[in-house]
């Protein structure tokens, strides 16, 4: 993967993180199930911290 791509997929998936927090925050509000969203968020969490890992070997 080009560093382009991984800082492609970084800013897609803190947008995506982004939107999901919002969810979780409306879902909490109203008394919802928030399980599913806060294993995503810990999911993308992971994600991005393996992707960062790679941008900075890619920077090297």
């Amino acid at each position: 993967m080009t560093k382009k791509e991984i800082q492609d997929q970084i800013a897609f998936l803190k947008s995506d993180y982004i939107r999901i927090q919002g969810d979780l925050d409306k879902l909490e509000a109203a008394g919802g199930n928030i399980q599913n969203a806060e294993e995503q968020l810990a999911r993308m969490e992971k994600e991005l911290k393996e992707l960062n890992q790679q941008l900075a070997k890619a920077e090297k």
